[in-house]
C-alpha cells in the first residue's frame, strides 16, 4: 500500500493512500479539548469521509470553533427531520420546517402532526436509536436536473423551486440510510457524532436544544423570549400572507411580479409597524425618553428617524440624542483585558452626567447636551441646548439603552424601550434556515466599506468581538423591551448580494476569513440580485448600501 506524509500540527506521519480524515482525526483526539468535525487539507476545508490520497498538510476543526459547532447543528436538524419522517410516515401533509431560534434552541415546526408528550418522545427514541446505530451521513452529488427530481418525487416542492435558480451545476444530497435531503454546508460523518441534545414540545412543533461553541458537551437549559418570538412569529406569517416563505418563494416573485411589488410590500408592512408604536407611545402618555438600541447593523439610526416622523405626524416634537455622546474622555475610558480601550462597556458612558442632564430636563430646565470628538477623544460643548415642553420627547439610541443602569434616575413612567434588530424569518428552503447573524454581518460589511473603506476580512476578523459585546450589553436586556421592532426586508439580501460578492471576492486563499467569505458566498449565490435603484430614500437598506434621505 502507497504511503502518504501527514503534517498534523508541525509534525510528520506516514499512513496508508486511502486511509479516511476521521481515521486519522481518531488518532489526534486526545490532543483537542472538543470533538473534530471537520478537518482543512492543504488549506480546503473537507469531511471526515473523504479519504487521503496524498502528502498533506491537516489542520483539525472541533465543535469549539464556529464553523465546526454550525456543521454539528446542521447535522443535528437533519437528524431530527430523518427522525419526524420514521415517526410519521411518508406523507409529505406531515413534515418538518426549521423556523427560526427560541432562547438556545430551534424552534421546528411540524406540519400536520398534533403535538403531544407521546410524539416527543417517540421522536427523541428514534433519534436516540440513529445515533447508537452510528449511520454514515452520505453526500451524492447530482446534477441540479436529477436533484429536482428526487425532490419532486419526495414532494419536497421547497427544494425543486430553490433548485430552479441555481446557477452550479451540481447539488450535493445528504443521506441517512435511505432518507435523502438537502443542506448547504458541511456534515459529521454519520449519526453517533450527535451526542448532546434535547427536545422540547413548542406550541405546534419542537425546540431542538443544542450546545455552544463555548460549552460544547453541555446542553444548555430552555429559556424562552417571549417577545422576540412573537415577532419573529408574526414576521413568519405575514412572509407566508404575501406568498414568501422561502428564497425560492422571493425568487419567482421578483420573476413573476417585479422587484417593485416585493419592495413595496416590505416597506408598507415595516411603515405601519412603526406607526404602531408611534400610536402606542402617545397612547401612553407622559413618555418623554424613547430608549432604543439594538445589535450592530440593525438599522437603528434609520428606524430612529422614521420613528421620529411618525410621532411628529401624531404631533409630537422628536429630539434625537446619541448615548455616544455621553462617552468618558479618552484618558478615564476603561480598557479590557488586553488593554485595549472598552468602549462597549456601560462604564465607558458617563452614565451620571446623562441622568442628571436627563432629569433636569424632566423638571422644566433648560440644558447644554454634549457631543463627543471621536478623533479627539473628548466630550464637548457647542451649545445645543434643549428643553422639554409639553409634546417634546428625546429619541434616545444607544447600544445600553435598554439597560436600567444606564437610566436609573429616571421614573419608569418616562421612558419607553425599543428594541430593534434585524429579525430573519426568512428560510433558504423548510430545512435550512437563514441566521440573523449572517444578514447583520453582511450588512456591516457592505457599510463598512462604503463609509469607512473597511475590507470585508476586516469586518469578519472583527465581527467575533462585536458579537461577544452584543452577548453581554445588549442581548440580556431585550425582553425588558416596551416594543420590539424587527428591521429584516424581506427582500434586503437580493439587494445587499451585488454589493456583498466582489468583497468576498476579493478574500485570498491564504486569509483567516477565507472559509467564512466561502460559506457567505454560497449562501448569497441562492438569491437573485437587483440593484437598488428604484429603492425608497428613506428605506432602512439604504443605511448599508447609501442614497438615504437621512443623515446616516
Amino acid at each position: 500500500m502507497r504511503k502518504v506524509t501527514v503534517t498534523v500540527q508541525n509534525k510528520e506521519y506516514q499512513y496508508d493512500a486511502g486511509t479516511s480524515y476521521e481515521q486519522i482525526a481518531k488518532d489526534f483526539a486526545d490532543k483537542y479539548d472538543a470533538k473534530i468535525v471537520l478537518v482543512s487539507a492543504d488549506g480546503r476545508l473537507r469531511e471526515l469521509h473523504k479519504i487521503l490520497s496524498n502528502d498533506c498538510t491537516l489542520e483539525f476543526i472541533t465543535l469549539s470553533e464556529k464553523i465546526g459547532m454550525e456543521t454539528y447543528r446542521r447535522s443535528a436538524t437533519f437528524l431530527l427531520v430523518k427522525a419526524v419522517h420514521d415517526v410519521i410516515g411518508d406523507d409529505r401533509k406531515n413534515h418538518v420546517v426549521a423556523q427560526y431560534t427560541v432562547g438556545r434552541g430551534l424552534l421546528c415546526k411540524i406540519i400536520g402532526t398534533q403535538i403531544t408528550d407521546q410524539f416527543v418522545r417517540s421522536v427523541h427514541a428514534r433519534m436516540d436509536e440513529l445515533i447508537s446505530q452510528n449511520i454514515p451521513i452520505w453526500k451524492t452529488s447530482y446534477s441540479v436536473e436529477e436533484a429536482r427530481r428526487i425532490f419532486a418525487e419526495a414532494g419536497m416542492e421547497d427544494k425543486v423551486k430553490l433548485f430552479k435558480f441555481r446557477r452550479a451545476s451540481k447539488v450535493n444530497v445528504y443521506s441517512i440510510g435511505e432518507y435523502r435531503d438537502y443542506y448547504y454546508g458541511y456534515m459529521v460523518p454519520s449519526t453517533g457524532y450527535i451526542t448532546h441534545y434535547d427536545l422540547f414540545p413548542y406550541d405546534e412543533g419542537l425546540i431542538l436544544q443544542l450546545p455552544s461553541r463555548h460549552s460544547p458537551n453541555v446542553v444548555p437549559p430552555r429559556s424562552d423570549s417571549p417577545k422576540l418570538q412573537k415577532t419573529l412569529e408574526e414576521t413568519s406569517n405575514w412572509g407566508e400572507s404575501i406568498g414568501i416563505k422561502d428564497v425560492g418563494d422571493l425568487n419567482e416573485m421578483i420573476c413573476n411580479e417585479g422587484v417593485q411589488d416585493v419592495v413595496l410590500l416590505q416597506e408598507a408592512y415595516m411603515e405601519s409597524r412603526i406607526a404602531e408604536i408611534a400610536k402606542d407611545i402617545v397612547k401612553r402618555g407622559g413618555r418623554k425618553f424613547i430608549m432604543i438600541a439594538g445589535p450592530s447593523s440593525s438599522g437603528k439610526t434609520s428606524f430612529s428617524y422614521r420613528l421620529s416622523i411618525q410621532l411628529r405626524a401624531l404631533g409630537m416634537r422628536p429630539h434625537p440624542i446619541a448615548l455616544d455622546n455621553y462617552f468618558k474622555n479618552r484618558e478615564d475610558t476603561p480598557k479590557d483585558e488586553n488593554g485595549d480601550y472598552d468602549f462597549e462597556c456601560l462604564e465607558a458612558i458617563d452614565v451620571e452626567q446623562f441622568n442628571k442632564d436627563m432629569l433636569n430636563l424632566l423638571s422644566g430646565e433648560t440644558v447644554e447636551i454634549p457631543s463627543f470628538n471621536f478623533k479627539t477623544g473628548q466630550r464637548e460643548y457647542k451649545g445645543d441646548y434643549k428643553r422639554l415642553n409639553e409634546n417634546d420627547i428625546l429619541v434616545i439610541e444607544g447600544i445600553h439603552g435598554l439597560n436600567e443602569k444606564m437610566s436609573h434616575a429616571l421614573p419608569a413612567e418616562s421612558k419607553y424601550k425599543i428594541y430593534i434588530s434585524a429579525l430573519t424569518a426568512l428560510n433558504v428552503d423548510e430545512h435550512n434556515r437563514i441566521a440573523t447573524t449572517d444578514v447583520r454581518l453582511i450588512r456591516r460589511m457592505v457599510r463598512d466599506n462604503r463609509t469607512r473603506g473597511t475590507s470585508a476580512s476586516g469586518t469578519l476578523n472583527m465581527w467575533h468581538s462585536v458579537r461577544r459585546g452584543e452577548e453581554k450589553n445588549i442581548f440580556p436586556f431585550q425582553e425588558s423591551a416596551d416594543a420590539v421592532f424587527n428591521s429584516a426586508l424581506i427582500y434586503e439580501l437580493s439587494v445587499l448580494k451585488l454589493y456583498a460578492e466582489p468583497l468576498l471576492f476579493g478574500i485570498s486563499k491564504e486569509d483567516p476569513q477565507y472559509y467564512e467569505a466561502k460559506r457567505l458566498l454560497k449562501f448569497l449565490d441562492y438569491f437573485l440580485g437587483f440593484t437598488s435603484e428604484g429603492l425608497p430614500n428613506n428605506s432602512l437598506i439604504r443605511e448599508f448600501v447609501g442614497g438615504s434621505i437621512f443623515n446616516v
